[in-house]
């Protein structure tokens, strides 16, 4: 079975828009997943304040890399995110996941995205379906 590293990387290669959001990994074992990213004035919406879908995107990515770290292909069944705190051009983002339960089909995890002054700015959940199809 591949490593979570291997996995990510194989993940990361074909993913054009982490890539876009300039995601960097900055950890990944085995559930466990952090990544940060700087916001850009692209990513702006016209309130000068980060688009709901960059603290979203980040958090969905965390999400991807911490489930799939396990070996088995995974993809999303449902999601949901708080926006609590405004995030602005400049701000580097980090988010981090926590595996809240696994079972052989399902997949529930939080992601929690933070600032540079380690101030909470998003709260995500997630569930996975797990497949059978190995990395």
């Amino acid at each position: 079975m591949k490593s979570p590293s291997e996995i990510v990387n194989t993940m990361m290669n074909s993913d054009a828009f982490s890539k876009w959001l300039g995601i960097n990994l900055i950890q990944i074992n085995r559930g466990i997943c952090v990544l940060n990213c700087k916001v850009t004035e692209e990513m702006l919406n016209g309130f000068k304040i980060a688009h709901g879908g960059i603290t979203y995107s980040i958090a969905d990515s965390c999400l991807a890399f911490a489930s799939n770290s396990h070996g088995y292909q995974c993809v999303s069944i449902e999601t949901s995110i708080s926006h609590v705190k405004k995030v602005m051009s400049g701000d580097e983002l980090t988010a981090s996941s926590r595996e809240i339960s696994r079972s052989r089909k399902i997949g529930i995890y939080e992601i929690s995205v933070h600032n540079q002054k380690e101030e909470l700015v998003a709260s995500f959940k997630g569930t996975v379906f797990i497949s059978e199809n190995l990395w």
